[in-house]
């Protein structure tokens, strides 16, 4: 088990990944300072709101690391909310993989929860899952 938290923290980066409904993100958490990456742009460019930057610096504000580390993060699937919702719960695991100690802080504030809400499928005979036709008596 020593040897295996030894080998995180000498790694180039941890990685994980979290999920939103159908969101899905890939982190790579880098120890150090350096600009924090969505697909290859900056964060301030593609969530320019100080609000969605920091649901998403969520775990790092939580643990006060905020300075310590930094992350490139890849996202497909779902929508805005979902996808910076599943950055955050892929920080969140990249953080406790790195270092243990982080889970009840991160667990408390419910930043560790996959959230397995997804749409639900059209059934046959109506509009869409649950709407249907207006029903008439004559």
């Amino acid at each position: 088990m020593e040897k295996e938290k030894e080998k995180v923290k000498l790694a180039k980066y941890t990685y994980a990944k979290g999920r939103r409904k159908n969101a899905i993100a890939m982190v790579r958490l880098f120890n150090g300072k350096g600009a924090s990456l969505i697909n290859d742009k900056p964060v301030a460019q593609i969530y320019p709101s100080r609000f969605d930057q920091r649901i998403i610096n969520g775990p790092f504000i939580t643990l006060e690391q905020a300075d310590k580390f930094y992350f490139t993060a890849r996202t497909k699937g779902g929508g805005v909310s979902g996808q910076k919702e599943a950055i955050r719960h892929a920080l969140s695991r990249a953080l406790v993989k790195y270092d243990e100690t982080f889970r009840p802080a991160l667990k408390a504030q419910g930043f560790m929860t996959r959230d397995p809400r997804m749409v639900e499928r059209k059934h046959t005979g109506m509009r869409k899952a649950r709407k249907k036709e207006q029903y008439s008596k004559r």
